[in-house]
């Protein structure tokens, strides 16, 4: 099982535990898959906190190592993405992952 580099963890120490949860979660998303804002806010023991997620997700600092692309909206839709490319590029990244089984954010 990967694990978050110890350099993003102590960074992340200057963050509220509610964010730290939400990447957390995140990073244990593998490539190819996804899950929804309301999955992770369930996950993370907050289940009225999909919105909350987003935003933590839209603050993230850490991607692509926190790969917050594999979030997307309970209907499906993609949702957004605030990391260089926007939502063109979380889209690009979700097919690869899906196509190859490898991480997107390592190319």
């Amino acid at each position: 099982m990967k694990k978050i580099p110890k350099d993003i963890i102590r960074k992340m120490e200057n963050y509220s535990d509610f964010y730290r949860k939400v990447w957390a979660a995140c990073f244990e998303i593998p490539a190819g898959k996804t899950l929804t804002y309301k999955q992770i806010a369930e996950k993370i023991g907050s289940p009225k906190a999909a919105r909350a997620v987003g935003t933590a997700l839209a603050k993230n600092p850490f991607a692509p190592i926190i790969p917050c692309h594999r979030v997307i909206r309970s209907d499906g839709k993609l949702g957004g993405y605030s990391a260089r490319g926007g939502i063109k590029k979380k889209l690009e990244m979700i097919k690869y992952e899906r196509q190859t089984g490898t991480d997107a954010s390592l190319d």
